[in-house]
């Protein structure tokens, strides 16, 4: 499984080739550093590991006066590798959300009847683990326990009830093209 950081990278190169600093400002761009910060240098020793490990290539380019530039591109066995990674992010539960987050931001690399099929399995997951923690939160547990580990409980419960509501979000947008919080 890939790293966040390059999850995202390699998700960014799909659409199009790009070079390290577009990609940095890209990056800047959409405000990702909200809600998942990747250090600029992060991004150049992410591009060359992922081309080392030949899931990217790099072609170089020269304009005019300016320095040398590798434009990066995906491999097959990136693509590849790329697709498995959002898949398995998407069937796990973490609550480091931002593994979600990245799959779900890359996710229409996928085919359609994909995406709603793991949106649908990573429901299930979440509600089982929902379960698991409601059989926890009962009144002799309260009792017996620091009023934290509740608050700490029902924070966890609240997580999991955002990941639900969200990826319920996902899938309408998959099956009407649009966002509907109705379902």
């Amino acid at each position: 499984m890939l790293s966040k950081p390059a999850t995202l990278l390699l998700g960014i190169i799909y659409e199009k080739p790009l070079n390290a600093y577009e990609i940095t400002k890209l990056l800047d761009y959409m405000n990702i550093k909200w809600w998942f910060n990747v250090a600029d240098s992060t991004v150049y020793t992410t591009l060359k590991n992922l081309e080392k490990r030949g899931l990217l290539e790099g072609t170089i380019e020269k304009i005019g006066n300016m320095p040398d530039r590798t434009i990066y591109s995906l491999t097959e066995k990136g693509r590849d590798e790329l697709k498995e990674t959002i898949k398995e992010s998407i069937l796990q539960f973490s609550f480091d959300t931002n593994i979600f987050t990245i799959a779900a931001f890359v996710m229409d690399i996928l085919e359609e009847e994909e995406k709603k099929k793991l949106l649908k399995k990573r429901l299930d997951i979440l509600q089982s683990y929902l379960t698991g923690i409601s059989k926890q939160n009962n009144a002799v547990w309260k009792q017996e326990v620091p009023d934290f580990h509740v608050a700490n409980l029902e924070r966890m419960t609240d997580i999991v009830q955002a990941e639900i509501s969200g990826t319920k979000r996902l899938l309408c947008v998959i099956k009407e093209g649009k966002i509907n919080n109705e379902e």
